[in-house]
């Protein structure tokens, strides 16, 4: 077969082609051979030349073909997805959650009162779940120029975190980020993609988390109190919702125990199925301005939560209420 003057005849067309189909190369080398071949014997001296005739033929390609050209193998890429896992906060006993504080525009009668009851019922952890930090400054909404102020913002989110760690100083503390502050990454990217990447740049080194002892919680991951996952409220995305009551909204979306902020609103919904298994959602209040420039008139009220988490995972959930004069009730 090397003395064969038709297997020069394959090499030379098959190397001046490069980017020929199979059946196109078969084409040109049944032309030169002037019809000492057909297209059948030029297409199998094509597959064997590309070391697609078995083991040996394999073996001894002389022409391997470029990627997407006839005789290429093709193989399954890595995968860039990344693990996505819930964060098991690992506490047994009271967890006090606060949601939707929005420093600087907090309500400090209603923050005040919260962690004054969570301190009273000596909680044996925290969750800052999600809006502890507003970032107007950063929002991609319309801002008024006069209000723009990202330094103040930042310290007084600091200092209200440094409040929090004094009154708790020893519990375990979780810091979730919510939609507000996402901002901070999203403005990042937009106003400094070079160095948004880079450690320093990321909202627990600009909030001083570390010196407070708390630990983010970023990428949309479920806070497990037990059984009982904790969400922010916008991982669900936007659709089924309630304009009545959140709770049912999550139901709607998730058809799956849980307890959420995002919504400003105190609520609760239970469903059961045909053999009597619960499913129960919360949502609760914000401890944020209740009149805000942008929504004077809404359905928001003033709340917190307690999950006393038991061993097994079992949990149970006092939603509460905070009146218009600081006073915590139950829902």
């Amino acid at each position: 077969m090397a003395g064969d003057p038709m297997t020069a005849v394959v090499k030379r067309v098959v190397a001046e082609h490069p980017n020929h189909s199979a059946r196109g190369l078969a084409r040109l080398i049944v032309a030169e051979s002037k019809g000492a071949m057909t297209l059948e014997m030029a297409r199998s001296r094509i597959r064997r030349q590309f070391g697609q005739s078995g083991a040996k033929q394999r073996r001894q390609a002389t022409a391997p073909r470029p990627a997407r050209q006839p005789g290429h193998r093709f193989a399954m890429p890595a995968s860039k997805a990344e693990p996505w896992t819930t964060h098991d906060l690992g506490v047994v006993g009271k967890v006090g959650i606060l949601s939707d504080i929005h420093v600087p525009y907090h309500d400090p009668i209603a923050l005040r009162a919260a962690v004054d009851h969570l301190a009273e019922a000596e909680i044996d952890a925290l969750v800052l779940n999600g809006d502890t930090a507003d970032f107007y400054t950063i929002s991609r909404w319309t801002k008024d120029p006069r209000k723009r102020d990202l330094p103040g913002e930042l310290a007084q989110i600091r200092e209200t975190l440094g409040w929090i760690r004094q009154t708790f100083p020893e519990i375990p503390i979780v810091f979730k980020n919510g939609n507000h502050e996402e901002r901070w990454k999203h403005w990042l990217w937009q106003h400094a993609p070079e160095v948004s990447a880079e450690p320093e740049m990321g909202l627990a080194a600009w909030l001083h988390l570390e010196r407070h002892g708390m630990q983010l919680v970023e990428d949309h991951r479920p806070i497990m109190l037990g059984k009982l996952p904790v969400l922010h409220g916008h991982e669900k995305g936007k659709g089924i919702s309630s304009p009545v009551n959140q709770a049912r909204g999550a139901f709607l979306r998730l058809h799956h125990t849980v307890l959420e902020g995002h919504g400003h609103r105190t609520s609760g919904h239970c469903e059961p199925d045909m053999w009597g298994s619960e499913v129960f959602c919360w949502s609760t209040g914000c401890l944020c301005d209740l009149r805000p420039e942008y929504a004077r008139i809404n359905k928001w009220n003033h709340g917190f939560a307690i999950v006393e988490v038991h061993e097994g995972g079992e949990f149970d959930v006092e939603n509460l209420r905070i009146t218009a004069d600081g006073k915590v009730r139950s829902s």
